[in-house]
């Protein structure tokens, strides 16, 4: 059931499972403008037995506030507030991010390096040069998706949307490349459910925001990091990842063979596993 909690003027909406006093993990999705906790929640629930476990909608996303600004700084500040929240002031939490999701970790775990413990990161990048190594696979995997063009991903989903409906039409046109096994009659309910708002994900794609870049600040992470990610990864290749475990101190990297950006689903067994034997 999902609940809400105000957090820097943002009504969040979030799932929260697991005993009480056990360690926290908090979940980070992907989909600037269009992601929400639900398939973070499927992915890692399991995880539950032994630790609790937080996904949310961040401010503009799923069914949180459409509070303004949308930031990644104010994403990151809605991190530290939902740690205080659930653990108090000086308790360090376990973050897992993936694709978009993971780089707000990187810059949490940046920001507040003693409030995290462990860092999980899944399909994410270190940059916003990962955009480039995307049109690149994508000019391979035309086939796979024929209703999206190179401009649709360098202009739109890289760029700016002109509505929420054309938003929520380009992403399906994106569907195919997502996945390994793509199933149509999956991916036009899961659409048609998903909130896209236009708003919030051309801010966060704005001339601001979108030219981040954390590679020189990685090795300032202290928390002990977990780096995995689908060999077929089209939108944050493996190349990525390699960067960024190269540059954490003590980073462990793993690539899952027959896995694209949803590794976390295509392979969730293999990931909680992983998990697993990272956190003990």
């Amino acid at each position: 059931m999902v609940e809400y909690v105000s957090i820097n003027g943002a009504q969040l909406a979030y799932r929260l499972i697991g005993p009480a006093d056990a360690p926290l993990i908090i979940t980070l999705h992907g989909g600037r403008g269009f992601g929400d906790h639900k398939s973070d929640y499927k992915a890692y629930s399991s995880l539950s037995s032994s630790y609790r476990v937080l996904s949310f909608d961040f401010r503009g996303h799923g069914q949180s506030s459409r509070t303004e600004p949308f930031t990644f700084h104010q994403v990151v500040e809605d991190i530290e507030g939902l740690r205080r929240h659930f653990l108090g002031p000086n308790q360090p939490c376990i973050i897992c991010g993936g694709s978009f999701g993971g780089f707000l970790a990187q810059q949490y775990a940046i920001t507040y390096p003693s409030q995290v413990s462990h860092l999980i990161l899944r399909g994410t990048a270190p940059s916003h040069h990962h955009e480039e190594t995307a049109i690149r696979t994508l000019e391979q995997r035309a086939s796979r998706a024929p209703n999206l063009s190179i401009n649709f991903l360098k202009d739109k989903i890289f760029g700016q949307f002109e509505s929420d409906l054309e938003f929520r039409l380009v992403m399906y046109a994106a569907a195919p490349l997502y996945s390994e096994n793509f199933d149509p009659d999956l991916a036009l309910k899961h659409n048609i459910e998903t909130v896209f708002y236009a708003k919030s994900h051309n801010d966060l794609y704005s001339k601001q925001e979108k030219f981040f870049d954390y590679r020189d600040q990685l090795p300032l992470i202290t928390a002990k990091a977990l780096v995995i990610v689908g060999e077929r990864d089209w939108i944050c290749p493996p190349e990525q990842s390699k960067d960024i475990a190269s540059r954490i101190p003590g980073a462990q990297l793993k690539v899952i063979e027959n896995a694209n950006h949803s590794v976390h689903l295509e392979k969730n067994a293999e990931v909680i596993g992983l998990i697993e034997k990272h956190l003990s």
